[in-house]
């Protein structure tokens, strides 16, 4: 899943239950991180330039997300 141009690409990604997602910052100035306001705010660490943050989904449903530094950008993450 990268970031990039203020945008998660794809906003939207369907996996199955057990895999896990990786978000890469393919910005070069800016950092972004991923929020899960549905589970009372759960952030990932900042991602500058080039990093990446991976989260596991072991139960089905819908994962709705957001950028902290950047909360107009949004994406969600539907685990089959």
């Amino acid at each position: 899943m990268a970031i990039a141009s203020y945008r998660f690409e794809p906003a939207e990604i369907r996996v199955k239950a057990g895999d896990t997602v990786r978000w890469i910052n393919r910005e070069k100035r800016t950092s972004h991180s991923v929020v899960f306001p549905e589970e009372g705010g759960r952030e990932s660490e900042r991602m500058f330039p080039d990093e990446s943050w991976e989260r596991s989904f072991a139960v089905p449903g819908r994962y709705p997300y957001s950028c902290g530094p950047h909360p107009e950008m949004k994406g969600i993450v539907v685990v089959e």
